[in-house]
Formats: C-alpha cells, sequence, structure tokens
C-alpha cells in the first residue's frame, strides 16, 4: 500500500493505493480558507494538521500501515513557522490579494520582466515574493519571529518528520535557479528580499529525499515509525505525474479552483513573454511550462451563486442552451488578484455581454462555462501544447464541459486516471524516491477519450478568436488611466 496525500486549497484529502495503482480509499476534510475582508484571505495552519490527522487515520483504519507516504498540494501562500514547524501566524493564503501592489511596482519598474528573465517564472501577488514583501511592512514581527517561510506541504512534513527541507517544484518560484536548482540571490536582490533569505528552507537535491516517520508523526497519524515520507513535487507537477505527461509536449488541463493547463517541456525559456510558471519537475532537465489561469471552478461558482443553481444543476442548465449560449458571452476573469496566466494583469475583471430579456440561467452558465474553455485553449497552447492532452479536476467531472473543451480545442481529450490525481502523483513520487518497484503505465492509464465533434468546430473556432478579440479589447481598457483613477475595472457586466 501506497498512501497519497493532497493539500488542497479547501479540502485534505488521504488516498490509499494498491502497488498496481487501484485507489483502495479516500478520506477528506474540508479547510476552507477565512475571508477576512478587503482581499485578505487566511488559513489556519494547525486546522490543517489536525484534518490530516483526521484523513490518515481513517483512510488506514482497515489497511495495512504503508510502505511509503507521498504529500503534494497547494503551493505558495505564505506558512510562517517557527523552529518546531508550528505557525507564527495564520498563514497568508494565495488567494489573498495584499502582494498586489508590490507586484504591480514591480511590473512597472521592469523588476517582474528582469525577475521572468533569470528564471522563466512570472511573480504573481499570491506567491512568496510579494506576500513577504507586504508582511515586511505589514507586520515585519511575525517574520522576525519566524524560523521558516513554508509551503504548506514542507509544514506537514516537518511536523510528520522534523525535517526542515522544501521541494525544487514549488521554490522554483520566484526565487530559484529552475537549472541549478539552487536558490538566485540576484533575484533576491532584484526583490528588495536578500534579507529573508534565512527563512527559506533547503531545497531537496533530484530526485528528492524521503524522511522516516518520526515518534510526534507516529502520535498525529496512529502509524508507526519510520515509514518514509517524501514531500514533494506541489500539485501542479503531482497532477502531471499522476496523470500521465510523461512525454515532451504533452499537456494537462486541470479544470479546478484554478484552471491549471502544463505542458512538459526539456528547456528553460527566458526569452518569451513574462508570464506563466517554468516548474522543476524530479528529474533533471524537464520541467513543467504551468499556465494556472484564476478562472476555474470558482467562476462557475459565482455563476451559480449569481442565477440562484448548485454544482447539482449544471448538467440540466448546460442541456438548456446551446452553442454559443444563444449570444451570451464571457470573460471569465472574477478573481480579485486579476489574471496571472496567459498574461498577468491585476486589473483583469470578469465581463458578461450579449444579455437581452430572452437571456436565460442556462445561457449564463453556457456562456461563462464556454469562456473557461476558450481560456483553456488560450492557456494550453501558450505553454507549447504539441502532443496528447488529458484533463482532470472538479470541473471534469460534468461530461458536458468536458466535452466542450475538447470541441474548443478541436482535440481528443483523454481522461486522467480517478480519483484523485494529485494524490497519485504524490504516491508515484514517494515510491520514486524509497525505491519501490511499480508498474507506471498501470498507475497512470486514461480512463477514456473524449473525442471533439466536427459539427461544433466552426462555431467554436470563430468563438475562440472572438474571445481573444475581447481580451485584448478589454486589458487596454483596465488600463485606461480614467479607469485606474475612478476604479472602474468593468466596461460591462
Amino acid at each position: 500500500m501506497i498512501l497519497g496525500i493532497d493539500l488542497g486549497t479547501s479540502m485534505v484529502k488521504a488516498a490509499m493505493f494498491s502497488r498496481d495503482g487501484e485507489c483502495i480509499g479516500v478520506a477528506s476534510r474540508k479547510s476552507s480558507p477565512t475571508a477576512l475582508g478587503g482581499g485578505r484571505i487566511e488559513q489556519d495552519f494547525e486546522e490543517i494538521v489536525t484534518a490530516v490527522s483526521e484523513v490518515v487515520r481513517e483512510v488506514c483504519a482497515d489497511c495495512e500501515p504503508p510502505e511509503a507516504i507521498g504529500i503534494t498540494g497547494q503551493s505558495d501562500g505564505l506558512w510562517l513557522l517557527d523552529e518546531t514547524g508550528h505557525g507564527v501566524r495564520p498563514a497568508v493564503s494565495w488567494l489573498d490579494d495584499r502582494g498586489n501592489p508590490y507586484l504591480q511596482r514591480w511590473i512597472d519598474d521592469g523588476t517582474f520582466r528582469a525577475v521572468f528573465r533569470r528564471n522563466a517564472n512570472a511573480i504573481f501577488p499570491g506567491s512568496h515574493a510579494p506576500l513577504m514583501a507586504a508582511l515586511k511592512d505589514g507586520d515585519p514581527e511575525a517574520l522576525m519571529a519566524s524560523h521558516t517561510a513554508s509551503y504548506l506541504k514542507d509544514g506537514i512534513l516537518q511536523r510528520l518528520t522534523g525535517a526542515r527541507v522544501t521541494d525544487a517544484s514549488d521554490a522554483s518560484l520566484p526565487f530559484l535557479d529552475i537549472v541549478k536548482r539552487d536558490y538566485d540571490p540576484e533575484i533576491l536582490k532584484m526583490l528588495g528580499l536578500s534579507d529573508l533569505r534565512r527563512l527559506l528552507s533547503p531545497v531537496m537535491p533530484a530526485p528528492g529525499q524521503a524522511f522516516s516517520l518520526n515518534a510526534e508523526g507516529a502520535r498525529l497519524t496512529g502509524l508507526p515509525e519510520g515509514i518514509p515520507v517524501h514531500a514533494g513535487p506541489f500539485d501542479l507537477v503531482a497532477c502531471a505525474m499522476g496523470a500521465g505527461v510523461r512525454k515532451v509536449g504533452d499537456g494537462l488541463i486541470i479544470i479546478g479552483t484554478t484552471l491549471a493547463c502544463e505542458v512538459m517541456v526539456d528547456r528553460v525559456d527566458t526569452q518569451s513573454d513574462p508570464v506563466g510558471m517554468t516548474l522543476c519537475m524530479p528529474e533533471e532537465g524537464r520541467w513543467i511550462r504551468a499556465m494556472p489561469a484564476t478562472v476555474g471552478t470558482a467562476t462557475l461558482d459565482w455563476v451559480l451563486d449569481l442565477v440562484g443553481a448548485t454544482h447539482a444543476d449544471v448538467e440540466t442548465l448546460l442541456a438548456q442552451s446551446r452553442p454559443g449560449a444563444n449570444g451570451v458571452t464571457a470573460l471569465p476573469f472574477f478573481s480579485a488578484t486579476g489574471e496571472r496566466a496567459p498574461f498577468v494583469d491585476v486589473k483583469a475583471r470578469g465581463q458578461l455581454c450579449g444579455l437581452n430579456t430572452a437571456t436565460t440561467r442556462a445561457d449564463l452558465v453556457m456562456g461563462v462555462c464556454e469562456s473557461v474553455a476558450y481560456a483553456a485553449r488560450h492557456c494550453i497552447e501558450a505553454a507549447g501544447l504539441t502532443g496528447r492532452v488529458l484533463v482532470c479536476g472538479g470541473g471534469a467531472n460534468s461530461q458536458t464541459w468536458s466535452q466542450m473543451v475538447a470541441d474548443v480545442l478541436q482535440r481528443p481529450l483523454y481522461i486522467a486516471p480517478r480519483p484523485e490525481v494529485g494524490a497519485r502523483g504524490a504516491a508515484i513520487a514517494a515510491m520514486n524516491v524509497a525505491g519501490i518497484s511499480y508498474d507506471a503505465d498501470a498507475w497512470a492509464e486514461p480512463e477514456g477519450v473524449i473525442e471533439p465533434r466536427r459539427e461544433t468546430a466552426a462555431r467554436y473556432e470563430a468563438g475562440f478568436a472572438q474571445y481573444l478579440d475581447t481580451v485584448e479589447a478589454a486589458r487596454g481598457l483596465w488600463n485606461r488611466p480614467a479607469v485606474k483613477e475612478q476604479g472602474l475595472l468593468c466596461p460591462a457586466i
């Protein structure tokens, strides 16, 4: 048995897998970020620790102890810990927008572009650099009291094993030299954060390390001491591994809270437009080129709440409209932090157009879902897709929405093995590090394929072209001086 733990933004899960890749059981607990108002969103680290304890105990209750434990989860955000791995203050979520003005300053003065030219990673508001800068001004006492500016899964690893390390996939953005896999002092200097270098955990060498479950970890999980535990890679890379992205050019679309579109690459491109992430994979010479857009199921949640519907109504509502949404079009940029892929604009805002008195609830849902599908194509093509493309995430559970994505791409869409693609990837990474043999093909066999419909090709090709034109027009409006001054960020709602 191999145990995979996935520390999501709103859910903590543990999944037990047999040696041949079959998922034996899953346990989960909600762990929602707390909105404090004014764009501030934080999470309680001890709540996550408790949730990990509960899900591991539940999923292991009727099984033999696992041979290895792999941990993945949300990256970014700022988890300030003391020397024992306990929180110094509530963690600042990656959804928090207090880093926005710092990022905007770096964009305006050229620092943002200069950092990308060194490590092919575009800083976004919820990553370590802007949040550390914000706390340096707003809560310097917390930084002074901290031993580690951690990532969530690394904090859990420390509580289970005592190890203070991080994975190169997490550290890739924003401070890492992603070829040498070590921190770049010049990037820290550019960002004015050299004095906080002491807070950064050592980066594990490729392909990573396993650490033994210690007495405290055994107490938390109910498992015997000595089990090898591996934390890394973080969820974007873990999902690629769990879905079966193994060839250069293959891609994955994760329709989750974030619409994460990613492609495996074998070179680092620092000269392209400064956007997206280039994340170290466990093996040297391979990276995931990721375009994690802030649109995704959160955008669907917004429109469902607007029309008084739930996720259980999605298939019915989509069936009541038709491709093209009876003229309704949308820009899905409803995040308070703007957009980070395949372009960066902290002022990006959502838009609904083409409404009239005949517009239905179903048309609104269809229009928004289509806009997310267009965003997926925009992102996956920008990431460099040349091979096959897989899909996973909560949104992929909608057959109609998945079909829509295949139609917009006009490519076959392979369904990643379910359930728990991220935890599956964490388990694979743990087996690799622990030296456990397994059948890689069996672990990543697609569950099926969705073929694109030819009859929708022309409509969606035209719709995608219109989407791109609308994005470019809106970007000009978002950044007009009068719009900035008056706070009128969207010309149409």
